[in-house]
């Protein structure tokens, strides 16, 4: 689903002229996920993201959430067109830095049509470049160059445990329909070093990340309003990702989720089993947007309280895909104790997203 906040292309990308044209974009069916290629571009399809969040602490023992997010959309413009200028594939791409010492949320957005060697995404495997921005799969090893207006990082994330398929194996429902559903896959406890820059200095980090790298066609049923979602590396080393899709008055659509234990052992939750129960909100000053920003989160017979690193985690990214959604550093917590520590994202609540 995720990554999630991905509307329609800002019209400043898109020349006024052009129309929309059919497209014919596949459907999501089961099928096997083969690697190293759906590490790379599917762009038949009409959206897909790669999505990186992590915890990182520097030297000095400061924690800082960080969000590294890449975005691909086919809008169905101009694909007859032989001008290289057509904007036949959008790419966009939004970074993230919550200091919780300031409690402040650093970010950054770029918005490009595909092309010129500029701004690319490969169908062999992970590399995506808008402009200086660039994530890609180097080896064994996912490499993170941001440089933002107001921070900078250069990260790297070393995979320290198999791959997790959402789902049925890759294949991921998010609704009634079965035609709304993504690939999906996840790879938990990536291993963090490298450079973050905050307030003009540059210092060492180390941490652990989720990267969810999904595509598709169709995903939100028509009568759905936005989602939750959360991904948590856990303390025990098992892994834990869970979604609700809300409807127009707050009623959950569909829900789903999976879960690694420590032993490797792979659980996939029904709608049924899975739970978003609110215990605090937080409004934001600059939108005036309510957000659920703390939960009691149920995963068949797991109970864990979800908790930000800080409440204002709010990303403004209208420049860009054309919304206003939450997206923060969280810790889970069960008995007064941390069991993990990762990502929720909550979309819809500014307006009804429009995939």
């Amino acid at each position: 689903m995720k990554r999630r906040a991905f509307l329609a292309a800002p019209l400043a990308l898109l020349a006024p002229e052009l129309r929309a044209e059919p497209v014919a974009y596949p459907l999501v069916e089961p099928r096997a996920l083969a690697f190293p290629r759906d590490h790379g571009s599917h762009p038949e399809y009409r959206t897909e993201w790669w999505y990186l969040t992590g915890w990182v602490r520097d030297a000095a023992g400061n924690d800082f959430g960080v969000q590294v997010t890449f975005f691909r959309n086919r809008p169905g413009l101009a694909e007859s067109s032989a001008s290289a200028f057509a904007p036949r594939q959008l790419l966009f791409a939004h970074a993230a830095v919550a200091d919780p010492r300031h409690q402040r949320l650093r970010h950054d957005q770029r918005a490009r049509r595909a092309g010129f060697g500029l701004v690319t995404a490969s169908e062999a495997t992970t590399d995506v470049r808008v402009d200086d921005w660039s994530l890609r799969l180097d080896g064994e090893v996912y490499r993170a160059d941001v440089t933002g207006r107001d921070f900078a990082l250069k990260l790297a994330f070393k995979p320290t445990q198999p791959i997790l398929l959402q789902g049925d194996r890759g294949y991921s429902r998010k609704g009634p329909d079965r035609a709304q559903a993504s690939f999906y896959y996840t790879r938990p406890h990536l291993a963090v070093t490298g450079t973050l820059d905050v307030d003009g200095t540059a210092r060492s980090v180390t941490g652990s990340a989720w990267l969810d790298h999904e595509w598709s066609s169709e995903v939100l049923s028509r009568d759905a309003q936005g989602w939750d979602w959360v991904g948590l590396n856990l303390a025990d080393g098992g892994a834990l990702m869970a979604f609700r899709i809300r409807g127009k008055s707050g009623e959950t659509v569909w829900a789903g989720g999976t879960l690694r234990d420590a032993a490797g052992s792979v659980r996939t939750f029904p709608p049924d089993d899975i739970e978003f129960a609110p215990t605090r909100r937080w409004r934001s000053s600059r939108t005036g947007v309510e957000y659920p920003t703390a939960f009691r989160l149920r995963a068949g017979a797991l109970s864990l309280s979800i908790e930000p690193l800080m409440d204002d985690q709010e990303l403004d990214s209208r420049a860009s895909v054309g919304t206003v959604y939450w997206e923060g550093a969280v810790r889970a917590i069960a008995d007064g104790r941390e069991m993990g520590r990762g990502y929720l994202e909550l979309t819809g609540y500014w307006r009804p997203l429009k995939l």
